[in-house]
């Protein structure tokens, strides 16, 4: 078999996953390409020889050019924070490796269409490039794509992305919490997914949006204990949109929901039906047929776990629940698959520039009294 060389940068929270996933893949999935776990790559070096020893990578580098033409690194895959993406991936497409890009693509539409111009340029000699878009990979979501037809025309989407671990004042200043490394706050780092979710369910593009931003604590304490610093970007974000000709749809995103945890959901209305999916209860779907006898229609839940649903048949028993880090393990096989049978995966970096091209008119919106912004076309 092929071997398939992983250069990994990055190896905080996003590396952990990947990782696993890395690890994973080739042992539930009968994969055309043998992955290897070469090498990984942190500026810390002692951080990164006993992270690359805990996470399973053959050695551990500090300089990130050093992994780039590697003759035994075939593909990179991008853990860091959002300011350094567009360099190392452009990089590693020019030197010919694959790569794999945890989103948000960039923090800026001009990187990102930077990133999207080497990766067309490099499929072109048969390199690959994809963006770390993991929620397509939960099999409910995947699922509900091939069920959406079933709504009939689309009317409404309704998406939410909650989570509670910055409603302590005292929560550190973290990189997430400076625009320079992150970009954007809440909006770019959950509402990038629901916006990637929104348009890959729907088969349609964010138009146009009306957004606001906000920032409740516009202060934390820097990790070195040097005092105060202040957050430069949002906590939460709402927003308004249109997808395609004809569909209504309402975004929120925020840090700030106490007791959410890891609340995902998104709902799509049709004139024959409707579904919804919670990441809390991400084996289930909720379908409506609109079209029964209204005395005893109703939602109804749907289990995703036989092995005729997407990803499930090479993991457990009927009933037998998949997790979160699942789908990054998919997001592996499926980009695997990819590259051994010479094509480009989904979602690509111009997905990615999509996402990027929405999130920049929501900001847009936001700095301009949610003025009605149009989403810049490719």
């Amino acid at each position: 078999m092929r071997r398939l060389g992983v250069g990994m940068i990055g190896y905080a929270f996003m590396g952990a996953a990947h990782s696993q996933a890395w690890r994973t893949a080739p042992h539930v999935f009968d994969l055309p390409l043998d992955p290897e776990m070469v090498v990984l790559c942190g500026r810390d070096g002692e951080a990164a020889k006993a992270a690359a020893q805990r996470l399973g990578w053959g050695e551990a580098q500090t300089v990130w050019r050093t992994l780039i033409g590697r003759d035994d690194v075939q593909l990179i895959d991008v853990c860091t924070p959002g300011d350094s993406h567009a360099e190392i991936a452009i990089a590693a497409l020019d030197a010919g490796q694959h790569v794999l890009c945890e989103k948000p693509l960039a923090n800026t539409v001009a990187e990102a269409e930077a990133m999207a111009a080497a990766a067309a340029r490099a499929s072109e000699h048969g390199v690959r490039s994809m963006i770390g878009f993991n929620y397509r990979r939960v099999p409910a979501i995947a699922l509900a794509r091939q069920l959406v037809p079933r709504l009939g025309r689309l009317r409404h989407v309704r998406a939410t992305y909650l989570q509670d671990w910055l409603v302590d004042p005292a929560f550190p200043l973290t990189w997430r919490l400076e625009r320079e490394h992150a970009g954007s706050g809440a909006l770019g780092d959950l509402g990038a997914h629901i916006v990637d979710l929104a348009q890959y369910l729907t088969g349609e593009l964010v138009t146009g949006v009306s957004g606001l931003t906000t920032t409740f604590v516009g202060e934390r304490p820097r990790p070195d204990g040097t005092g105060q610093g202040p957050v430069t970007v949002d906590d939460a974000t709402l927003f308004t949109a249109r997808l395609g000709p004809g569909i209504v749809a309402s975004f929120e995103a925020t840090r700030f929901a106490s007791g959410r945890k890891n609340g995902l959901r998104i709902e799509l209305n049709g004139e024959h039906g409707s579904l919804a999916f919670d990441l809390e209860r991400l084996n289930e779907l909720e379908f409506h047929d609109h079209t029964q006898d209204a005395q005893t229609a109703g939602f109804r839940r749907i289990l995703v776990t036989e092995p005729t649903d997407p990803y499930v048949s090479a993991w457990w028993p009927p009933g037998h629940v998949l997790g979160w880090e699942h789908t990054f393990t998919h997001e592996v096989a499926d980009l695997v698959n990819a590259i051994s049978a010479g094509a480009d995966p989904a979602p690509s970096f111009a997905d990615g520039l999509q996402v990027q091209r929405v999130l920049d008119a929501v900001q847009d919106s936001a700095e301009h009294e949610s003025r009605w912004t149009a989403v810049t076309a490719a």
